[in-house]
């Protein structure tokens, strides 16, 4: 028997690879890869496999740079290898992190 702790991020991930893309269902994957601290202070799309990625600081820009291998390994596991190639970060100070 496995714990529901186990369980639930397998279903999870074969629940999202087994949908269409959508931007929902990025912004899901992002949130769940990322946390809500982070998923704030960003905004998120997916263009021809590449995340772009606008943060409200440079502080944002290089904490996600900095964990960008851990990030995209995360989405890749959500989304499928395929989905999110790279990313592609940048500071837009006029970005309004959502509460």
């Amino acid at each position: 028997m496995r714990a529901i702790s186990h369980v639930v991020p397998l279903a999870l991930r074969e629940l999202l690879r087994n949908t269409p893309p959508s931007p929902g269902k990025v912004n899901f994957a992002w949130a769940a890869a990322v946390g809500p601290a982070l998923q704030r202070s960003t905004a998120i799309q997916l263009e021809q496999g590449v995340l772009v990625v606008e943060t409200s600081s440079a502080q944002w820009t290089a904490e996600i740079r900095r964990s960008s291998s851990t990030i995209l390994s995360r989405l890749q596991a959500l989304l499928g290898a395929e989905a999110v190639t790279r990313l592609d970060v940048r500071t837009n100070p006029n970005l309004k992190p959502s509460i």
